[in-house]
């Protein structure tokens, strides 16, 4: 015999539990400045920025409009010179600050040249 809870609406615990679970982060970020261009796949808008880190998962774009949770975009990142293309997905939004980014759909030549980064910058630290 199986038994039904329901509740009536998620407690204070629940809703910090489900912050941290969305904030957690699951491969290590690396301080990293590079311009960023993102265009909602939806509606077309523009918005752009710089990043503060990247991952091997997503970066973090410095932007004041930022996009909504979910949105599928277009990322172009470009540093010295080397430009990376990719579909994301916005997984967080701090308002004023900017948006949590993660990669989706990584194709060649794109993820030689985030490996490349990444590789870059833990020989740095």
């Amino acid at each position: 015999m199986s038994k039904l809870i329901t509740m009536t609406g998620p407690s204070s615990v629940s809703q910090s539990r489900l912050i941290r679970l969305r904030d957690r982060r699951y491969t290590i970020r690396y301080p990293f400045a590079a311009d960023a261009e993102l265009i909602d796949m939806e509606t077309g808008k523009q918005v752009s920025g710089v990043t503060s880190d990247i991952s091997l998962g997503g970066c973090f774009v410095c932007t004041s409009k930022p996009l909504l949770v979910n949105t599928r975009a277009r990322l172009t990142l470009e540093r010295k010179g080397q430009v990376l293309e990719t579909t994301v997905i916005v997984r967080i939004v701090k308002q004023r600050i900017g948006l949590g980014v993660e990669f989706f759909d990584l194709e060649p030549p794109n993820d030689r040249i985030l490996s490349k980064w990444i590789e870059t910058l833990r020989q740095s630290r």
